[in-house]
C-alpha cells in the first residue's frame, strides 16, 4: 500500500524465516488488496469484474466485516462513501493484515515484539513505548504511549492529505486535526481512528461510546479530547499539559 512495514523482535523466538513468511504474507495482502493495482481482487470486484460469491474468501471475509463496521460506527466508516471512487476497504485491511501477520509471528515463538505499519502500531509482549506524530509539527510527538499487547492506530491528513470525508457533508471534516486510537485489535482501532476524525468535531463524543478502546483527538489550537481511559496509556506528563505548554511557548 506504498508504506514501510517495520518489525522489532526482542525475544529469540522466530528465525529469519518467520520474519520471510510474515512478510510474504504482507505482499500477498497488497496483490489482493491494493487499490492501486487494476489487477488486484479489490479493484476488480470494485468495477464490476469479480464477482464477489468467485471472491477470495478473505475478501469477502474483509468486505463482511466493513459492513459490520459501518453499521456499528453509524456509517461514520464507509468504505463505499467515496464519491467518484470505487470502494477503499484500506480503512480496515492495514490493521487486520497485521494483526494476521503478528499471529504468524507468535506461532512460530515471538513473544515480545512490535509491528509497524506506516504509524499503526501492535505490540507484543512488552512494555513498549509509542510515539504519536504531532499532526502539524513532523519533527514533534504529541504523545508517548506505553502499551503491553495492543495496538494504537492514528488518522489524520499527515501523509495523503483530507482522503477521509465526513459522510454527512461529503466533504473533509472540520474542527479535527488527528485522532488515536488504542485497543486490543489493531483493525478495529484503525476503523474507529477513521470514522471518529471523519465526524470531526462530533468525533470525541462518539469515541467516548466505544467499549473497549479509548481515543484521543487533537482539535484546532492543539487542544485535546480523550476518552476517561486514554490518560492511563500515556507515558510521563499529562498529554494535555504537554500540548498546551508548547502551544504557549
Amino acid at each position: 500500500m506504498g508504506m514501510p512495514v517495520r518489525a522489532v523482535v526482542r525475544d529469540p523466538g522466530p528465525d529469519d524465516a518467520a520474519l520471510d513468511d510474515m512478510f510474504e504474507w504482507l505482499r500477498w495482502v497488497d496483490r489482493t488488496f491494493s487499490t492501486y493495482d487494476p489487477h488486484s481482487e479489490i479493484s476488480r470486484w470494485g468495477r464490476g469484474a469479480l464477482a464477489l460469491r468467485d471472491a477470495h474468501p478473505l475478501v469477502r471475509d474483509v468486505l463482511g466485516r466493513c459492513e459490520r463496521l459501518r453499521i456499528d460506527t453509524g456509517g461514520a466508516f464507509d468504505i463505499r462513501f467515496r464519491p467518484g471512487a470505487r470502494p477503499d476497504p484500506s480503512g480496515l485491511v492495514k490493521g487486520w493484515a497485521i494483526e494476521r501477520g503478528a499471529a504468524r509471528l507468535a506461532a512460530a515463538g515471538a513473544h515480545d515484539f512490535c509491528l509497524d505499519a506506516g504509524g499503526d502500531v501492535l505490540v507484543r509482549g512488552g512494555p513498549w513505548r509509542v510515539g504519536v506524530r504531532h499532526p502539524r509539527q513532523r519533527d514533534r510527538l504529541a504523545a508517548v504511549l506505553e502499551l503491553r499487547d495492543g495496538a494504537v492506530a492514528t488518522s489524520g491528513a499527515y501523509e495523503r492529505g483530507p482522503h477521509i470525508l465526513d459522510p454527512r457533508t461529503g466533504r473533509p471534516p472540520a474542527g479535527v486535526l488527528a485522532v488515536t486510537v488504542v485497543g486490543p485489535d489493531l483493525g478495529t482501532a484503525d476503523a474507529y481512528a477513521t470514522a471518529a476524525f471523519a465526524l470531526g468535531a462530533a468525533g470525541p463524543a462518539w469515541s467516548a461510546r466505544l467499549a473497549g478502546y479509548d481515543a484521543m483527538t487533537i482539535v484546532p489550537g492543539d487542544r485535546v479530547r480523550s476518552t476517561l481511559g486514554f490518560a492511563r496509556h500515556v507515558a510521563g506528563a499529562s498529554l494535555a499539559d504537554s500540548l498546551r505548554t508548547r502551544t504557549a511557548r
